[in-house]
């Protein structure tokens, strides 16, 4: 076997090999996307009726309370950025990251001072590789979050939502994650979480065809909205969290995809030119038999003579 026909067999082993892994990777991410999508649907019900509740609650009483209440020159808002804890998702983790620069970038345009929250290795490594300040950062659970990993991410946001700006608190909560379309759709989205909007709630609502219930609030409206803000957050957040878990899975499994298809059509490649070199050598060989048997037949006639 010639040297250039050994080469192409490594890389044709070596491709190979490679497939098998990103078929695999891509079948493991296909069976967790359904996992992840009926996460997302069995959270939905409770984040929409605790929406509902704090917004009955708001509208039936003249609370001020940071759930509902705006500021009147907001300077500071916290944000929390969503990414992955692993790589090969395809553009997955850099799109949420370039959201919540443009979300960033807008909120400075508009005089406030930004707080970063991260939950991923991705987003932790692209910050702390540029050097900029994170306020706290979670890892270790993007691709299956439990309702305990957003209750540890919300209780730092919860605190500083409570807070005065004075002494380092915020005025608004943001998040960036990514939504979960379809298998193929996949959307970097920011919003923000508080104040809570009471008329984009209420449209929402009767777009629904919904009416807000009446309620009577006992001790008062504000003890209920310090009961239901942090079940708020944290559920706004889990329900964010499982979303990018869907979509993270179903990034990797087309990014998989597109690698095991590559892989294969590489290896008709190589395998055509491994072909050719294989060609190459037989017609060399040939030659230098009928050249040798040549040589040797004009030598036995010479010595005949």
């Amino acid at each position: 076997m010639g040297a250039q026909l050994r080469v192409y067999k490594r890389r044709i082993q070596a491709v190979t090999a490679t497939k098998k892994i990103t078929k695999a990777m891509e079948m493991i991410a296909a069976s967790r996307i359904v996992k992840a999508q009926r996460k997302v649907a069995a959270s939905q019900p409770y984040a929409t009726e605790l929406t509902r509740a704090v917004t009955a609650v708001a509208t039936g009483s003249d609370a001020n309370h940071p759930l509902t209440t705006e500021v009147e020159t907001p300077t500071r808002a916290a944000v929390l950025l969503i990414t992955s804890d692993r790589g090969l998702a395809g553009g997955y983790s850099s799109n949420a990251i370039k959201a919540a620069e443009r979300l960033r970038e807008r909120l400075a345009a508009e005089g406030k001072e930004v707080d970063t929250y991260i939950v991923g290795r991705k987003g932790v490594a692209y910050y702390g590789f540029r050097e900029r300040k994170v306020e706290d950062s979670w890892t270790g659970f993007t691709d299956n979050p439990a309702y305990s990993d957003a209750k540890r991410v919300a209780a730092p946001l919860i605190e500083a939502i409570q807070k005065e700006t004075a002494e380092g608190g915020v005025d608004e909560l943001h998040i960036v994650f990514t939504e979960f379309v379809s298998m193929m759709t996949q959307n970097a989205v920011d919003a923000r979480m508080l104040p809570l909007s009471l008329d984009e709630a209420a449209e929402e609502s009767t777009r629904k065809g919904e009416i807000l219930p009446l309620f009577e609030f006992e001790p008062s409206a504000e003890d209920v909205l310090d009961a239901l803000l942090p079940r708020y957050v944290e559920s706004r957040i889990y329900n964010a969290l499982l979303q990018a878990a869907a979509s993270e899975h179903a990034a990797r499994r087309r990014a998989m995809k597109s690698a095991t298809d590559n892989a294969g059509d590489l290896i008709k490649s190589l395998s055509r030119l491994a072909n050719a070199a294989r060609q190459a050598e037989i017609t060399q060989e040939i030659s230098e038999i009928v050249g040798g048997a040549s040589a040797l037949a004009d030598a036995t006639a010479g010595s005949d003579k």
